[in-house]
């Protein structure tokens, strides 16, 4: 009853300004400040929200983990494993810390402002839309986690673990919290309606071009490019491989934020993608080699999957098949210019998938985002066209300046390179002190 009392109380005090101002002003009033009383989360899309979150994490641990750690030596899987594991906590912490509030605080068109450092202010009431803010860090902290995760990739065998550690906390700082913010978070490249749904800018373009510069930094392999180490566990690739294309669910249609019918068209597209980009690159690959094999198969997934992400939110299913045609052949054929025309040590072929990937579905979303490709969206192709260039050319540039800093600073610090004894017995046991298979 007294709770009663309160309430009437509350509703009477909210109609005076319609005595003042007229009846009219009174009911906006308490329509205004009952919606923020009554103001919830969407329990469907909070929980589809939760279990997109796994699945991106999902594909860093243990995803991309074996994926990267079946491609190498024996001799190097751990410490493959142990950069990516490293990494996720890493990356965690600091996204706590400072990077949220870098990335998704209003501050300026630039960078968002120092607020809710170490997520201070932010409590379990307070909402992103109509999920918790709290899913929504957990959420976006993942993709933090894995986009430095794939740089991983270009300097596998031969890079210190400490400048691994060093590199991945100046570069979240300053390459992947000012694209987030500007991409994301309200910044100047989201205001000139760029398009960007779950990272092809922020993602694949930011992690592709810095692999592929720290490649070059660190210098290839012994014996690069006569002798290729062919992997030592194709099953672990396949395997990690699955288990990106499941994780990629979660970070395609998560990115919509609700639990509706945009999810569902995304996690479809997403899904055509990666299938039609793996048989494009098996096909391309059994003719030029006459055999059609496992690895080649599962890479050309991860392409297709890397093409689709920036425009699974505008294209249909048409616009989804001709992405993955053009992921896997394009893809393909940059795997072989960066190791043989570049002359380019990507061991893993990190900027030719990911990077070329991640820009060319950039921007073909502004062809098959429109509606004679089955799209939405797009409008203006040769506008939208016009602002996906300009937005990837600003983020190599970005990309590509910081990283070449980050690694002058770590050559000053920490040094880059294990020495060459370290790189021929490999890094497990060197860098972590164990090994991953015993044999008796």
């Amino acid at each position: 009853m007294k709770n009663t009392h309160y309430l009437i109380l509350f509703l009477l005090l909210s109609l005076a300004p319609g005595f003042l101002y007229g009846q009219d002003a009174g009911l906006t009033a308490v329509a205004e400040q009952l919606a923020e009383v009554t103001a919830t989360a969407d329990s469907g899309n909070t929980a589809w929200m939760l279990t997109a979150t796994v699945l991106v994490l999902f594909m860093t641990l243990p995803g991309l983990a074996l994926f990267y750690g079946g491609l190498v030596r024996a001799q190097n899987v751990l410490s493959v494993l142990m950069h990516c594991f490293a990494i996720a906590c890493l990356a965690s912490v600091m996204w706590v810390l400072c990077l949220y509030t870098m990335a998704f605080s209003d501050g300026c068109a630039w960078l968002g402002d120092m607020q809710h450092l170490g997520l201070k202010g932010i409590t379990t009431a307070d909402l992103s839309g109509d999920i918790p803010e709290s899913v929504f860090i957990m959420f976006q902290m993942t993709f933090a986690i894995i986009t430095p995760g794939l740089i991983v990739g270009a300097f596998v065998e031969r890079m210190k673990f400490s400048a691994i550690l060093l590199f991945t906390a100046l570069w979240l700082v300053f390459v992947y919290a000012p694209v987030t913010h500007w991409v994301w978070g309200g910044g100047w490249l989201q205001g000139r309606g760029v398009i960007d749904l779950a990272g092809g800018i922020v993602v694949h373009a930011t992690a592709g071009v810095s692999a592929l510069l720290l490649a070059k930094f660190v210098g290839p392999r012994a014996d690069f490019p006569k002798k290729l180490h062919i992997p030592h566990s194709p099953g672990l690739v396949m395997i990690g491989a699955s288990m990106l294309w499941v994780g990629w669910f979660g970070f395609n249609a998560g990115s919509q934020l609700a639990a509706n019918e945009s999810a569902g068209m995304t996690m479809l597209v997403t899904h055509i993608s990666a299938a039609v980009a793996s048989l494009t690159w098996m096909v391309i690959e059994w003719k030029k080699t006459g055999k059609p094999g496992l690895v080649g198969i599962v890479t050309g997934m991860v392409a297709g999957l890397a093409s689709i992400t920036p425009a699974s939110g505008n294209v249909g299913p048409l616009g989804a098949v001709l992405i993955g045609l053009m992921a896997g052949s394009i893809c393909y054929f940059a795997c072989g210019f960066v190791k043989s025309k570049l002359k380019i040590d990507d061991t893993l072929d990190v900027f030719a998938v990911h990077g070329v990937g991640g820009i060319m579905g950039t921007i073909m979303v502004a062809v098959f985002g429109t509606a004679a490709f089955g799209g939405t969206g797009v409008d203006d192709m040769v506008g939208q066209l016009g602002t996906q260039i300009y937005a990837v050319a600003v983020v190599i540039a970005w990309s590509a300046v910081v990283t070449t800093i980050i690694v002058f600073v770590c050559k000053k610090t920490t040094g880059l390179r294990v020495d060459q004894e370290v790189e021929h017995t490999g890094l497990d046991l060197a860098e972590h002190g164990e090994t991953a298979y015993h044999f008796e």
